[in-house]
């Protein structure tokens, strides 16, 4: 269970937002904003089943049965949130909060549902409520982007899982096992060595599948000769690792050692680059020009590097389209990647958090390209 303090101290940050902007109350339902606001980890799934109602001075959520108890167990006794489990709709419920907490505008977060929005105004119609869809969901994700301190942790943790898998699969590789068996073996691994989630579906992409960015594992037996592009993470208490490494099976051709090298030359250069206050775009621009200075720039369309949290993608990135400073505290991927058609590819990424000095990444694995003997 996530620290009551830092709990505490993010739904102050919210309510700080709250006042900014002039809400007197905010209904929220998107789960990893839930799961960030009240800590309980191992508590969320696919599922839209709760509802949140946060004010000056309360914090209500409301769920169903098949999550009661697992909230009552991970808040705890003295927990400040209120925990309702009526049998009624979220948008009622929240609705019925809302009139009775006194609250005249009150903002709702943009992921929810139309079908929940206009139920929810429908009920306030005769209340003399404003409801508001801002971009709420975006200001929360800014707030998300500034971790704190056990937020750090978790991701640390996780990516140690992470590590530790990539040292298992490098000796268990061999030529002739499939893309699938390879996937079977590294997500099992780390499901079996602390991991409470997978990250996301693990690529596992040997030879010419390498050269499709987000290739799905497939029946092609690996063999001697293949770069295989490994990329994968874990949870740990709901927060991901992601790393990407490509390896070699066999020794690998003069041409796959120079793309590599390239690959390599344009995350360590980036990675020197990030600090807080550095513009997202700036640090995916120099990842560009040292690809396409090396030739290679036809084969390079994807982001540098994208935030991680709760949610495996979150903000902020190192994109093109990022014209804004990365704020200290940011945890955030590089992963620069070259793919030829038809031949292979090969991605590097780590992940870490942005400070004031630089750029510390959680991975340590290393960056020398692996060769796995047939």
């Amino acid at each position: 269970m996530a620290d009551e303090k830092s709990c505490a101290k993010r739904v102050a940050r919210l309510r700080e937002l709250m006042e900014d902007r002039g809400y007197d109350a905010v209904v929220l339902r998107n789960n990893p904003d839930l799961r960030w606001l009240t800590g309980c980890e191992r508590t969320f799934d696919d599922e839209t089943a709760h509802t949140v109602v946060i004010t000056a001075d309360r914090q209500m959520l409301h769920t169903d049965s098949r999550y009661y108890n697992t909230f009552c167990e991970r808040l705890g006794p003295d927990t400040a949130w209120e925990l309702d489990e009526s049998p009624v709709t979220g948008e009622l419920w929240a609705a019925a909060c809302v009139v009775a907490a006194r609250a005249r505008v009150v903002a709702v977060e943009d992921t929810c549902t139309l079908a929940f929005y206009d139920e929810f105004k429908h009920q306030l119609a005769a209340h003399s409520v404003a409801p508001a869809t801002p971009r709420l969901h975006g200001d929360l994700v800014n707030i998300r982007a500034v971790k704190d301190a056990e937020e750090i942790d978790l991701m640390r943790q996780a990516q140690k899982i992470t590590d530790a898998a990539f040292t298992h699969i490098c000796g268990y590789i061999k030529p002739g096992m499939t893309e699938q068996e390879i996937r079977a073996e590294l997500e099992n691994y780390m499901l079996s060595n602390g991991a409470s989630a997978l990250s996301f579906g693990s690529i596992i992409a040997a030879g010419p599948n390498g050269a499709n960015p987000h290739a799905q594992p497939g029946p092609r037996p690996v063999q001697e000769g293949d770069m295989i592009v490994m990329d994968y993470g874990c949870c740990v208490a709901d927060y991901h690792s992601d790393m990407t490494r490509t390896v070699c099976l066999g020794e690998p051709s003069e041409e796959q050692r120079h793309v590599y090298d390239v690959v390599r030359r344009a995350h360590e250069e980036c990675a020197a680059m990030a600090r807080a206050g550095v513009i997202g775009k700036d640090v995916y621009d120099h990842s560009v020009k040292v690809i396409s200075d090396a030739g290679y720039g036809d084969y390079y369309k994807h982001g540098l590097g994208h935030g991680v949290g709760v949610e495996i993608h979150e903000e902020p990135n190192f994109n093109r389209r990022n014209l804004e400073p990365i704020p200290a505290g940011a945890v955030i991927t590089i992963e620069p990647g070259i793919y030829l058609p038809g031949k292979f590819g090969i991605r590097l990424e780590d992940f870490g958090v942005v400070t004031e000095d630089g750029y510390e990444p959680f991975t340590e694995s290393t960056h020398n390209l692996v060769v796995i003997p047939c």
